[in-house]
């Protein structure tokens, strides 16, 4: 007979679309998100789903007292033990809900920190977490704060052996907050001197960034030959992993996955994975993995846009668009993708499942982390013969002409080439 533990806990999905609600997302795209978030953690029976319309929402219980009831001889029906309202949810409303069905309560910024919580691998990656989630709980205080004790994954929102009530107090959380803080200080400046010992090898950074679930990490594994967890699931990669990468001309870059980003993604995530994404503000370009057969890429495209913006990535940063999952696409969309991608620069189609696009990706990379060249004419006198093999051997010249009193070169080369030949020049 199995653990009543081990069972996933019967749970339902309810997305409240309120009119009132100016910024709301579309409700059906919406729930199926919200589909997916609950999928993406591990141990929850996804009973029902459904989208609740109302007028504005209600500071007491959310719902007007007509739905509330509905819900209940739902859920009692259905024995459900735990709701995901996808959107947020004051202490109050959580409070008087749970009491009312007799369900616990997840929204979504608690619902995304579990999954950060259950995916994260590193150490920064969990410290960050642990972080984010105090940041949150501090405000929420009617809560009992399961996860102080850690004697399970995740923060306690979904319950667990050895729930308690109130063990903590805010004195004892910005404890907690001062420690990892001061954990994460050291492992970021163990980072920080990763990163410049990484600094000294001359390869180019290339992040991969994109909405959750765009093919970053499959496209990291077509490109890299890696096996970085690649599952069709919300979140699936959460630290970011690197790779060297061979570009066609044998030039070598060092690829990174990052976290996926998500609307409506927390402000206190978006702090506290900062220093995960500074990966993207040191590259030195970056990709935009897109999932061009979601009815919502381009409003996928924007949130990712506004997080980039958000953690400081510059307007003028090298990127390059890589609309993926073009396999998924009917024929005709397919054109039209095609078309758009011939007209734009710095946008590519792909499909990171079947190979289709790679090659002209890796090309465009190459293209994009080109130096700039100079032309200019360079004169030699007719005895530097050495200074002359080696512009040669470095295949810059571009033409030769002599006269009378030496050589002229016309030269193709980079602000590197050039101070390197200078350097050898010197010491000649």
């Amino acid at each position: 007979m199995l653990n009543h533990q081990q069972l996933d806990t019967p749970a339902w999905i309810i997305h409240p679309d309120v009119k009132s609600d100016f910024d709301r997302r579309e409700a059906e795209p919406a729930l199926n998100e919200a589909k997916a978030l609950a999928a993406a953690l591990p141990g929850l029976d996804v009973l029902g789903a459904e989208i609740v319309r109302l007028p504005k929402m209600h500071a007491g219980m959310l719902f007007g007292s007509g739905k509330v009831a509905e819900l209940k001889e739902r859920f009692q029906a259905h024995d459900v033990q735990l709701v995901l309202i996808d959107g947020a949810v004051t202490p109050v409303q959580q409070r008087n809900l749970e009491r009312e069905w007799g369900v616990k309560i997840l929204d979504r910024m608690s619902l995304i920190l579990e999954i950060f919580s259950d995916r994260a691998r590193t150490r920064e990656g969990v410290l960050q977490v642990e972080m984010a989630a105090l940041a949150y709980q501090r405000t929420r205080l009617v809560r009992a704060w399961t996860h102080l004790e850690r004697q399970r994954g995740g923060f306690g929102f979904v319950g667990g052996p050895g729930e308690t009530q109130r063990e903590s107090d805010r004195r004892a959380i910005d404890e907690q907050l001062l420690r990892l803080a001061r954990q994460l200080e050291k492992v970021q400046k163990t980072r920080a001197l990763h990163r410049a010992a990484r600094a000294k090898v001359p390869y180019p950074i290339v992040a991969l960034v994109g909405y959750t679930n765009a093919g970053k990490s499959s496209l990291f594994n077509r490109l890299t030959g890696a096996e970085v967890l690649a599952k069709d699931q919300l979140f699936a990669t959460l630290d970011p992993t690197m790779r060297r990468l061979a570009l066609p001309s044998g030039q070598e870059v060092i690829l990174s996955d990052t976290v996926g980003f998500i609307s409506d993604l927390p402000t206190q995530l978006v702090a506290a994975f900062r220093a995960t994404l500074e990966e993207v503000l040191d590259a030195d370009l970056v990709l935009h993995v897109r999932d061009i057969s979601h009815p919502q890429t381009a409003q996928q495209a924007q949130d990712v846009m506004t997080i980039l913006q958000a953690i400081g990535v510059p307007e003028d940063a090298k990127m390059i668009e890589v609309l993926n999952k073009i396999d998924l696409l009917d024929e005709d969309a397919r054109a039209a993708w095609q078309a758009q991608a011939a007209r734009q620069d710095q946008r590519v189609v792909v499909s990171a499942l079947t190979g289709e696009g790679a090659d002209t990706l890796l090309a465009d990379i190459e293209a994009m982390l080109a130096p700039p060249y100079l032309e200019e004419v360079l004169r030699l006198p007719h005895d530097a013969g050495r200074m002359r093999a080696w512009l040669y051997a470095e295949g810059v010249v571009q033409s030769e002409t002599r006269d009378d009193f030496g050589m002229s070169l016309a030269l193709k080369w980079t602000e590197v080439q050039k101070a390197r030949f200078y350097k050898t020049r010197e010491g000649r």
